[in-house]
């Protein structure tokens, strides 16, 4: 049977010392104690009274109710058996304190209700009949001598009257009281259970928060390095192609020379100009410029991911438009005025797309077209688009280089990170992206993204 200590929970929760042997709190143990200790002078008192009407000495009366009252020792562990011995030593009339405090324990304790609804009744049954007769020889006197039937009668009325209302007020108090106190109990524990519960969950849903957040300033770090990327890593590009180029012809052609410096000028403007733009949106964001100067403590989990997000969208709207399509002609002469053999074919009716999908080609056919600078110098290049029904797809195809040492004559720098961007683009538009080289020894990057 389980135990049933009024303050078991509150010395779980509180991290409490551990009372001795079954007792959760010394607190109890003293409590049982004083109650098994008067039980037990009761019955040692009502013992004396028992022994005399069996014929057996005090003593043995006495011995016998304090064991039956110490019982109450036990009741927090075996409430069942305490009830089972008061029921045992009522015909004795004693161990009333001990029927009280034993019942109102197995009604508080999670026993079933068929256990607590039996045991309660045989305790009524028990009182009662214990009742009834004590009052029929009351009534009746001590030599069991009657005056008449209506007397006997009226005397059985009363003793019927009188075992009935005893039995019933020493069972029933207990035994509502001991529901009502348990089942408040098993309230209270099944709301703390409950709180327990729901700061658990808010705990975790503060933790994932916390992660979603994080990958969001992940997600907006790695936006923010690629689009740094195909923004400066082209015109820089070509502005080292031209620069060698200068440098080579500096002397022989001094025309040539001037054309190439003029080029290399206006590439510098324009990487300086988008740099310019890009730097001034990450500066002025509203969103970071609220995350940044807000205190730690005062900014919620989800405002971070919300401003990453906000910012990312604020990026392309303030800048522009961005890259388009249109511009893939303009994109192309770039390379060519470079000294790149570069070929551009374009197959199916030209319409206009989403923005995101315009800058994603954009981009795409951009850092192929510096990989090609960085990797292939000289090699012939030939760039395809194709507008399809449902999406659009482009591909870039260069050649091996013409001279061995002519990949890395320019000597520009590779990050490595110039497939890995693309790559990402295309895949965050539901696209395909492939690329590795070729059975001529050249390049191919592919990419095709639903319109």
């Amino acid at each position: 049977m389980t135990a049933t200590g009024e303050d078991r929970t509150g010395a779980r929760m509180e991290g409490r010392p551990a009372g001795p042997w079954w007792w959760e709190r010394r607190r109890g143990a003293v409590l049982d104690g004083s109650l098994a200790f008067v039980s037990a002078v009761e019955c040692s008192v009502e013992g004396v009274a028992f022994a005399g009407d069996a014929g057996l000495p005090a003593s043995v009366g006495v011995a016998f109710g304090a064991l039956a009252g110490s019982v109450l020792l036990v009741r927090r562990m075996w409430p069942v058996a305490v009830v089972l011995v008061f029921i045992a030593v009522a015909p004795a009339q004693m161990g009333y304190l001990m029927g009280l405090v034993g019942l109102y324990t197995l009604a508080a304790s999670e026993a079933p209700r068929r256990i607590i609804g039996a045991l309660s009744g045989m305790a009524f049954t028990g009182v009662f009949i214990v009742w009834f007769v004590q009052a029929t020889q009351i009534t009746r006197g001590e030599d069991g001598g009657v005056s008449g039937d209506a007397v006997v009668g009226g005397d059985e009325w009363f003793a019927l009257f009188l075992a009935l209302t005893v039995a019933i007020g020493l069972t029933a108090p207990p035994v509502l009281l001991g529901l009502y106190v348990g089942a408040r109990r098993r309230l209270m524990e099944s709301l703390r259970e409950r709180a327990d519960s729901l700061e658990r969950e808010l705990q975790l849903l503060a933790e994932r928060a916390e992660e979603r957040a994080e990958w969001a300033r992940g997600e907006e770090r790695t936006r923010i390095a690629r689009e740094m990327h195909d923004v400066v890593a082209h015109r820089v590009s070509l502005m080292v192609v031209h620069a060698a180029a200068l440098q080579a012809v500096a002397r022989k052609d001094p025309e040539k020379a001037v054309k190439n410096a003029a080029l290399v000028g206006d590439m510098g403007r324009q990487a300086l100009t988008e740099l310019r733009e890009m730097l001034g949106v990450l500066r002025s964001g509203d969103g970071f410029s609220t995350v940044r100067s807000a205190e730690p403590a005062s900014v919620p989990l989800a405002a971070v991911g919300a401003a990453a997000a906000a910012a990312a969208s604020r990026a392309e709207d303030e800048v522009g438009e961005g890259p388009c399509l249109a511009e893939l002609e303009v994109l192309v002469g770039q390379s060519a005025a470079a000294g790149m053999v570069v070929e551009l074919s374009v197959e199916g009716e030209v319409r206009v797309y989403a923005a995101d999908v315009e800058q994603t080609a954009y981009r795409v056919v951009q850092e192929a077209l510096t990989n090609v600078h960085k990797h292939a110098a000289g090699a012939k290049t030939h760039v395809r688009l194709a507008h399809r029904s449902a999406e659009i797809a482009m591909q870039v195809e260069n050649g091996p280089p013409p001279e061995p040492g002519a990949a890395g004559a320019a000597r520009l720098p590779s990050g490595g990170n110039g497939l890995l961007g693309m790559k990402e683009r295309v895949a965050e538009l539901g696209g395909v992206f492939v690329s590795g080289p070729t059975d001529a020894g050249g390049f191919r990057v592919s990419a095709v993204i639903p319109a």
